[in-house]
């Protein structure tokens, strides 16, 4: 047990080494020459090191082989080296448990070892809960049935009852069974004339950095709105309007009547609307 710890807390360090390697390329073991079967029978009696190290470089092949079949029905996001480390796993324990008294080759036990090894990764990996999956599955096969015999697309309510669910669970169910998915800021985008890739947070939109042309724009309406105005107007117009305080709020501010200001806001108003149907005439092409 001792040894199986060692040899995972290895492998978790260099997995990625060891998937990429996959048919390494070295000088012939002594175990070359030896029987399989003599090699298990004597793996099996003293689980020494050398002996699972060769079995291991042996059999990593099927490690990729059965990676590159899982990866071929994932996503382009999914890293086939990070399935080949967890396949890794998968092999290491079908070796410490093969017996060869099951009359089994050790290809065909370990390929479902191996493969699980993969699955369980991908499902630490997938960010969705197992439960909003199975609710997924259950709608899409439901949706899916009624259009096979129907020949036409399922609407809601025939989906909610063949599920034998009411309106309102049927709304979660349809929630939860909605596409999701992720993208990696480190995921490459296009290629550059220089040859460079161009990475998603390469090109995001970054909504905290400001824009001159912007900035330049707000200044000069600052500017135009609040041009003539005293200072008791420029105060209704920002306790108003950006504070959000009532009539009688700004008079006790400014110690002035509620009707005072509201007869100030009027006229502010008019002369804004003034001077922005004389720039709209300013801004309009000459014929």
């Amino acid at each position: 047990m001792a040894m199986m710890k060692s040899a995972r807390s290895g492998m978790r360090s260099g997995g990625r080494y060891a998937a990429r390697h996959a048919e390494p390329s070295k000088a012939p073991s002594p175990l070359d020459k030896k029987p399989i079967n003599e090699i298990w029978a004597n793996y099996a009696k003293h689980k020494d090191k050398t002996t699972r190290n060769y079995l291991m470089e042996k059999f990593l092949p099927l490690v990729r082989y059965n990676a590159e079949r899982i990866h071929t029905r994932l996503p382009d996001e999914v890293d086939i080296e990070d399935l080949m480390s967890a396949g890794v796993f998968g092999l290491m324990d079908a070796i410490d448990a093969f017996d060869l008294e099951r009359k089994v080759k050790f290809e065909t036990y370990c390929a479902p070892r191996i493969r699980g090894a993969i699955l369980d990764e991908l499902r630490s990996m997938d960010w969705v809960p197992r439960l909003v999956r199975h609710r997924t599955n259950k709608v899409d096969q439901a949706r899916q049935q009624i259009e096979k015999s129907t020949g036409q697309p399922a609407t809601d309510d025939q989906v909610a009852q063949m599920l034998g669910v009411n309106s309102d669970e049927f709304t979660k169910l349809k929630r939860d069974s909605e596409a999701k998915s992720t993208r990696s800021l480190s995921q490459r985008t296009f290629a550059s004339d220089g040859g460079r890739e161009v990475r998603e947070i390469d090109v995001i939109r970054d909504e905290t950095q400001s824009n001159p042309l912007s900035d330049m724009q707000r200044r000069d309406m600052k500017e135009l709105i609040t041009k003539g105005l005293s200072r008791a107007e420029r105060l209704i117009v920002v306790l108003y309007y950006y504070e959000g305080m009532t009539m009688k709020e700004i008079g006790a501010t400014l110690d002035l009547s509620e009707s005072r200001v509201s007869q100030m806001h009027s006229s502010i108003l008019a002369r804004l609307k003034a001077q922005m149907q004389y720039r709209m005439r300013e801004l309009e092409p000459v014929e």
